[in-house]
């Protein structure tokens, strides 16, 4: 993955981020019976905000990651990976991205939420040592919250 290069967002990405969004989650949508909230997310503002990296590969924009601190935590709000560019590594560069950043702010943990049928998304994370804290209903979503101590 030596042709990959995480960068903080421009406000002419928004598009491609909205894009990478709406491919990575359409195929939830079935699943949860409506679309997944990162498909319409504002990613105008999160780029405005500071919030947005981005991951090229080979010159091309290739996934996203929405992460902000929250008091004494990193909060990771969205991540994805164009399905073209899946399974080569890009999203678990863009999540130990989001820990470095963690860590370079001395921050406690990260944490994130994800839908409780995104079940290969909850593996993912736990695989990066993420651990279930809890689960809640929102805005009509089953959320599993999930925290990395650092």
């Amino acid at each position: 993955m030596t042709d990959a290069v995480i960068r903080p967002a421009k406000a002419d990405d928004a598009p491609r981020l909205q894009a990478i969004a709406r491919s990575a989650y359409a195929g939830y949508t079935a699943r949860l019976g409506r679309e997944p909230a990162p498909m319409s997310a504002d990613y105008a503002a999160a780029i405005a905000a500071g919030h947005a990296v981005l991951i090229e590969r080979n010159g091309k924009i290739a996934g996203y990651l929405i992460g902000r601190r929250e008091e004494d935590s990193y909060f990771i709000e969205n991540v994805a990976v164009d399905p073209a560019c899946q399974r080569l590594g890009l999203g678990g560069a863009l999540l130990r991205h989001a820990i470095a950043e963690a860590r370079r702010l001395k921050l406690s943990s990260l944490w994130l939420f994800t839908n409780v049928a995104m079940t290969e998304n909850r593996a993912m994370y736990a695989h990066l040592g993420f651990v279930e804290n809890h689960r809640a209903v929102e805005h009509g979503y089953d959320r599993v919250y999930m925290r990395l101590s650092l």
